[in-house]
């Protein structure tokens, strides 16, 4: 994953669905991973989430991989 930061325009990364490297929004998210309710709260992890301004496509990827 490439990724060139535009000081006018944010981040400029490749986009699958585009085809092209266009802009995105970057942001880290908490996504919980387990499906049973009990203790939940603690299956937690986080995601670096990739919205390209272009045509809206999203992308997460696990920061963790442990």
């Amino acid at each position: 994953m490439a990724t060139r930061i535009d000081d006018d325009n944010g981040m400029f990364e490749d986009c699958t669905v585009c085809g092209r490297e266009t802009a995105h929004d970057v942001c880290i998210r908490l996504l919980t991973e387990s499906t049973k309710t009990e203790n939940a709260e603690f299956s937690r992890e986080p995601y670096r989430v990739s919205t390209c301004r272009a045509c809206g496509a999203e992308e997460t990827l696990r920061m963790n991989n442990a």
